[in-house]
């Protein structure tokens, strides 16, 4: 018979896994609620257009990552690649833009994306996503920056480093790529890698974002941004700083973080670790006033940002995570006794406790075991003379002490221990 195996690049997430990606939505939900923001669940699917309009044809990730398809129609259908994109969308189709002055959206899930599977990186990979659509104020800019820097902090990160850099605007932007992509032409671009060669091209400012030690050598005079900047957008930097300043924020300045799209502007930002290899980057936004234009909406400002959900599940599994233990177990030791515990167990969750029960009579020795190795704080015996007396026998795991409780009295005995 065949032997069916896991694609590669692909995984499955048991326990613990699991439980620290649902405490990284749970605290998302919680944090990102807390400032105003609502969830939005975009679809796994969309038509590749999307992507190649609001990503850019040039890109790597149209190029060569994207998971494409034609459907029976001949139509080109792509697996997200990434969450923007679909939240722009459906932020112009609902119509957000006629109704609410500012939007503010979270979504998080899976993407695709065919690279080469790495430590943190996975061909399936999770992000959260968080959007604000509609301010172009530099408050904005700081207030998502807070967020960012707040949920990571109440998901129990620690080490992390955040990067800030300005873009400029379509005004001033192209003066600079101008005075870059002259600069580059000066090097000896044969000791440049080939990714590099081609952005020198297609999108110049990529050139700086390079990971390879020698091309960051090589560019290691290139013009920064910061120089060529006009005015509005230097005092926009410069609020976004001092509010960042006056809630002691710690930050630093980063001239060649930037972003390969037409569409960011003005603040941009990263977070870093350095406890998860090279590519230590865990999050990452800007401004991309131009985004919601570009794919047939209103000219609207907008500011965001992404967390991949792996590597930050991967510092955080350095970390001694709480356990969280059961309430109870039931343990079964006469034939008619599950039936009953089945209820039992009923009325014990309904009273806010949680537990498991033993579906079979086994001996008592193997069902004490199995309550030790779940954790559970308390072990309920369940055999023929508690049956007869309709009360079960209670055992604390912690201490060893046991009391008799009647069955009708187990809801206020539940209520006593929650």
């Amino acid at each position: 018979m065949t032997k069916f195996s896991t694609i590669k690049g692909f995984a499955d997430l048991f326990e613990p896994d699991s439980t620290v990606f649902s405490m990284l939505e749970q605290t998302a939900l919680r944090v990102f609620g807390s400032y105003g923001y609502k969830e939005l669940r975009v679809p796994i699917l969309e038509y590749t257009d999307l992507f190649c309009r609001s990503i850019g044809t040039e890109t790597d990730v149209v190029q060569k990552e994207m998971f494409t398809f034609p459907d029976r129609k001949g139509r080109m259908l792509t697996m997200r690649p990434e969450a923007t994109a679909g939240i722009m969308r459906a932020y112009i189709e609902g119509g957000c833009p006629n109704r609410e002055g500012v939007s503010k959206l979270f979504s998080y899930g899976p993407m695709f994306r065919y690279e080469r599977p790495q430590k943190g990186r996975m061909r399936q990979f999770h992000q959260l996503d968080c959007e604000c659509l509609g301010a172009h104020e530099p408050q904005a800019d700081a207030e998502v920056i807070f967020m960012l820097m707040r949920f990571l902090q109440e998901a129990g990160l620690e080490g992390l480093r955040l990067e800030l850099n300005t873009l400029g605007c379509r005004e001033c932007r192209p003066a600079y790529r101008e005075s870059l992509t002259r600069y580059l032409e000066g090097l000896d671009t044969d000791k440049l890698c080939e990714n590099c060669r081609r952005r020198m091209a297609t999108n110049p400012l990529r050139v700086l974002d390079c990971k390879e030690p020698g091309c960051k050598a090589l560019t290691e005079n290139a013009p920064t941004i910061g120089e060529s900047v006009c005015e509005p957008c230097r005092e926009h930097f410069g609020s976004v700083k001092s509010l960042l300043d006056a809630e002691n924020v710690p930050y630093e300045l980063n001239s060649r973080l930037v972003r390969g799209l037409d569409y960011y502007m003005r603040t941009t930002f990263e977070v870093i670790s350095s406890s998860i290899g090279a590519q230590g980057s865990v999050a990452g936004g800007g401004r991309y006033d131009g985004l919601v234009s570009q794919l047939g909406g209103p000219d609207m400002p907008g500011i965001g940002f992404a967390c991949g959900m792996e590597r930050l599940a991967l510092m955080l599994q350095e970390k001694e995570q709480p356990v969280q233990r059961p309430d109870f177990y039931i343990a079964c030791q006469a034939p008619e006794a599950p039936a009953t515990a089945v209820r039992l167990a009923q009325r014990l969750r309904e009273s806010g406790l949680a537990g498991e029960l033993s579906f079979a009579a086994k001996s008592l020795k193997s069902q004490m075991r199995l309550a030790s190795k779940n954790a559970a704080r308390f072990c309920l015996l369940l055999g023929e003379t508690e049956l007869q007396e309709h009360s079960v026998t209670i055992k604390n795991m912690d201490t060893s002490e046991q009391v008799s409780v009647a069955f009708d009295a187990l809801p206020a005995w539940a209520q006593s221990v929650s």
